[in-house]
This record gives structure tokens, sequence and C-alpha cells, in this order.
């Protein structure tokens, strides 16, 4: 039989300063098809004219995947425009100077993360739904931003797409809240393999250049409300009370339009509570520094409201690293129980949980990759592959 000709798939970029963990999704995501399903699918990723060079030659360098660069894919700066786009793509059924863009390329399928291309597109479409974090914590959200991402999923689904979520929590979630669907739908857990250039930096250096000691705990997720870092500010505290001096190094963006004094009120609790040495936030790192930090960490924290599937959950069972997790559904799928966990607002556990895994670690060591890594991403890859598939005939018929 002739070897079907690669899937040319649409992907549009997601800056890492606006979501790190989608920006990697997508990174991991082609460096993983490349390396386990090469010829299946071609990744032609639409970017913006003012996305970051740096990221965007990254993403061009991995085998097959194309860029192009529009001002039609430059992100709407504000909450009103994007719910401009999504209104005309609504109205006119058809956000016509992307459709012309994805024409231009000879694009056979459309992947939509956060941005609705029309109910007429003219494309087989999978929408990526990461999670449901409006629904279930709707108080975080204005009114109109809430009514932005609902309306977003409902047209999606109304519009027949085939929907992706990366958990079965996700999935439980999705029929609970939109009940009735008859779309396609298809569980598709990821899982990351980094790529080599990213792990040659030397953790050591890393650390001695945040200042950082030997032994310390990570935290590296978006300064978002969901993430919860003010639990790990009152453990630390309670840490300190009792006489035991553990550090906490975070990094991500400090940045949430939602609440936009979030990281200074937090950073004056800090301040206000002598922990100024205990916690460090270290900013948006690269990558490389990421890793490095990760690899030589005593544990990874992630105390999130909600995740669909973590990124840095993820990344930690790459290389081994203990958890300490916020005990929500996704998490105990994610990590089969293979983790501590606590409640999103039980700060005394965490504190627990972090003494003694602080007081149990041996010396500090750097974790390399676990040899069952390439397994786990080949699943993900042959799953990926199976929904473009599934999605492609479904449209054929």
């Amino acid at each position: 039989m002739p070897e079907l000709a690669p899937l040319r798939i649409a992907f549009t970029n997601i800056p890492r300063r606006l979501w790190a963990g989608g920006y990697n999704y997508q990174r991991n995501l082609f460096e993983a098809l490349n390396r386990y399903a090469p010829g299946a699918v071609t990744p032609v990723l639409f970017a913006g004219t003012a996305d970051e060079p740096e990221e965007i030659a990254a993403l061009a360098g991995i085998p097959a995947v194309e860029v192009v660069r529009s001002p039609v894919f430059d992100h709407a700066a504000t909450g009103l425009a994007r719910a401009t786009n999504l209104a005309r793509a609504i109205a006119f059924g058809l956000d016509g100077r992307a459709v012309a863009e994805f024409e231009l390329r000879k694009i056979d399928m459309v992947f939509e993360s956060a941005r609705f291309f029309g109910w007429r597109l003219p494309f087989p479409a999978i929408a990526w739904f990461p999670d449901f974090q409006h629904r279930l914590l709707p108080h975080l959200f204005s009114k109109s931003a809430y009514w932005r991402r609902d309306l977003g999923f409902r047209v999606q689904i109304a519009s027949g797409r085939h929907i992706m979520v990366s958990s079965a929590s996700a999935l439980a979630d999705l029929k609970r809240f939109y009940p009735g669907l008859s779309n396609g739908v298809s569980v598709v857990r990821f899982a990351t393999e980094p790529p080599a250039g990213l792990l040659t930096t030397n953790p050591s250096d890393v650390i001695a250049g945040y200042g950082l000691p030997a032994r310390y705990f990570y935290l590296p997720n978006q300064f978002w409300r969901h993430k919860n870092h003010r639990i790990v500010v009152d453990a630390l505290d309670l840490l300190k009370r009792r006489g035991l001096d553990i550090v906490v190094a975070a990094s991500g963006n400090t940045q949430d339009s939602r609440d936009p004094d979030l990281f200074e009120t937090t950073m004056k609790q800090v301040r206000s509570r002598g922990l100024d040495a205990n916690f460090r936030h270290l900013g948006m790192i690269p990558l490389d520094h990421v890793y490095a930090l990760l690899r030589a960490s005593i544990a990874l924290i992630n105390p999130s409201e909600c995740e669909g599937w973590s990124t840095t959950v993820e990344e930690a069972k790459s290389f081994g690293v203990p958890m300490i997790l916020s005990d929500i559904d996704v998490h105990r799928e994610q990590t089969e129980g293979r983790a501590r966990y606590f409640g999103i607002h039980d700060a005394e556990t965490l504190a627990d949980h972090m003494s003694e895994v602080a007081q149990a670690a041996g010396p500090a060591t750097v974790r390399n990759l676990l040899p069952n890594l390439e397994q786990r991403v080949e699943a993900f890859v042959a799953d990926f592959v199976r929904l473009t598939r599934d999605a492609m005939a479904s449209a054929a018929r």
C-alpha cells in the first residue's frame, strides 16, 4: 500500500510569556512527532510578527516544522480585542484572513488552541480544551472573561470540532459541564522528553548563578492566582516557626491579567514574614535553566488548584524527581499515587511533607532522564497521530 502523505496541520504559536505550559507542550509535541512518527505530520506554525524570535527559532529548528510569520496571528493585547475576534468568527462563520493563510500553505487540518476560526472553517479541526478552570474556579474570572471562555468552548462544540482533552479528569469535566455533546472526543495524555540541547547546562553553575543553596525545592509555575503560590509561603512560615530553614526556588511569569497585584502582594507577605531567603522568585528564566534547577532539586512542588495535565509534573516524572502536589484529581491520575499530596488550603500538611522530604534527602544530586521515558513519549505520539487520523476520517464521513 502507498504511504500516506504527511498531514499538514496548522498550529498557532503560544508565546511562552503568555502560557509557558502551552509553549512547552507544542515544542515537545513537535520534537516527539519528528522522533517517533517521522513523516506522519508536518506541523505548520503560524506566528505573529511580534512573537519572540528566539522562541520561534527554537521551534523552526525542529525538523519538518514550517513557520509562517504574519500579522494575522498577532496576539490580541486586550480582552476586548479577543472578544471582538471571537464575535467576528461567530458572526461571519469564518476568520477569513487566517483561512487565506491556511489555504496558501496547503493546510489539511487545523489545531485550535484558545482561538476559534469559525463554524464555516473549510478544514477538519481539532479543538484542544486544556482544562475547565472557568467552570471549576469561576470566582477567578470576571463575568466577561468567564462567558468569553465558555462561549468559545460552546461554539467549538456546536461547530462539530473533534475535541482533545489531556486527562480522564478533564473528560469527566467535559461531560459534566457540556452534557449531550455528540462530538468525537479523544484523551491524549502527553509525556515530555526534553531535547538533549536543553540538558547540557551545568546545574551547579545555574544554582550558583541564582545564589541558591545546594538543597532547595522547585516551584516552576507561572504566577497566576490558581497556581496557589501563597500556600507555599504559608508553609514556609510554619516551617520557620518550627526552626527549619528551607528554601523554595520559584520561577515563571509574574503577570496575571485577572489579578495584576497578585505577585507584589504575595512578595510583600514574604518580606513581612521574614521569608526573603526562603521564598526565592527568579522571574522568567531560560528553559535550560528550568531543567537544570528541576533535575537538581530536592523535590518539585505544584500547589495548583486546577490543571488539565500538568507540564511541570510531567517534566518531573521524566527525571524521577520526587513530587509534592496539591490533592486534585488530575495530579492523582497523572502520578498514579506516586507522590505526596496536600489539600489546596492545607499549609500544615504541605509543611509536614516538605520537612520530611528535606530531612530524608541525601546529598545533592543531578538526575538524568529515566530509561522508561521513550515508551511513554512514543505512546503519547501514537495517541496524537491516531487522533488526527480519526478526525480526518470523521470529517470525510
